[in-house]
């Protein structure tokens, strides 16, 4: 009866540590997984890139972001060297969804109706529309700023200013180098048109206007998040938060002038954000 009892403590023990174990790898196993996020150089791009990441993190996910354009970005998320990217703008990025619609998803709406296009400060009254620069390109010594070359957004202008038969050139640079050179302008009430868009704090600073597009150039967009196909298997419990994520466009710009103008930490604005917003979180987890 005692070596019965002996043999069976020693089972009984031995189980006890095989499941101990298990669950030990099991939590290893996802403490050790890797979510890789796309980060185009864009200030809207930071906000719910650090935020969906810390909440990822939270869920004992390791994280790791890679900075590219937006190209590079839907290359990688098809290659699957990218898991997800927060920053999508469509229709502008219609052709590279389509491109590798057999290797990446549509997962979700962080926002939509963003106004978006050439824009031009308050003070240029007689500048409206994108037909209004016609004729007027001497004005802006026939130049109109934008942001680097292998944005999709790129692309649009151009098509744009042959569609319009307008005499002018787009000049690319970084978004800092393009705003440079438009706070430039505007401190000395020169005439200037770049690409602007919302949620930015350059509508915050300067009084700006977006030119009307008669001919649909620029449509009202709106913000996705993108995944890569292998997600959802390798990382239900993710791919299912970012099936659920949303944020308004205000409390992303918001963020984007504490972390642009008053030059706080990305991630403790974004952490935040999350304890201010507990109740949003859990929806999104689907707690």
């Amino acid at each position: 009866m005692k070596k019965f009892s002996l043999s069976m403590m020693i089972v009984l023990l031995l189980g006890f540590l095989a499941g101990c174990a298990s669950d030990g790898g099991e939590k290893d196993t996802t403490a050790n997984q890797k979510i890789t996020f796309g980060v185009t150089p864009w200030t809207s791009t930071i906000p719910p890139t650090k935020i969906a990441s810390l909440i990822i993190q939270d869920m004992g996910y390791n994280v790791e972001e890679i900075s590219a354009d937006a190209t590079n970005v839907f290359i990688g998320l098809s290659r699957g060297d990218i898991d997800v990217f927060m920053d999508s703008w469509l229709p502008l990025h219609d052709n590279l969804l389509e491109k590798y619609a057999d290797q990446i998803e549509d997962t979700a709406t962080s926002y939509a109706d963003v106004e978006t296009g050439l824009v031009v400060p308050a003070y240029m009254e007689d500048i409206n529309s994108i037909s209004d620069l016609k004729g007027n390109e001497n004005l802006f010594n026939h130049e109109v700023y934008g942001i680097e070359s292998g944005a999709n957004v790129t692309g649009i202008i151009n098509e744009l200013i042959e569609g319009y038969e307008l005499d002018l050139t787009q000049v690319n640079s970084s978004e800092g180098g393009m705003l440079a050179q438009a706070k430039r302008s505007i401190e000395n009430e020169d005439p200037v048109s770049f690409f602007g868009w919302r949620p930015h704090t350059m509508f915050n600073k300067y009084d700006l206007k977006v030119l009307s597009d008669e001919q649909n150039f620029f449509e009202k967009a709106a913000v996705h998040v993108i995944t890569n196909n292998e997600l959802k298997e390798n990382a239900p419990d993710v791919h299912e938060f970012l099936t659920n994520w949303n944020i308004s466009i205000d409390d992303v710009e918001e963020m984007i002038v504490k972390i642009e103008d008053e030059g706080a930490d990305p991630e403790e604005v974004a952490r935040e954000w999350i304890d201010n917003n507990q109740d949003k979180v859990n929806e999104m987890l689907g707690k």
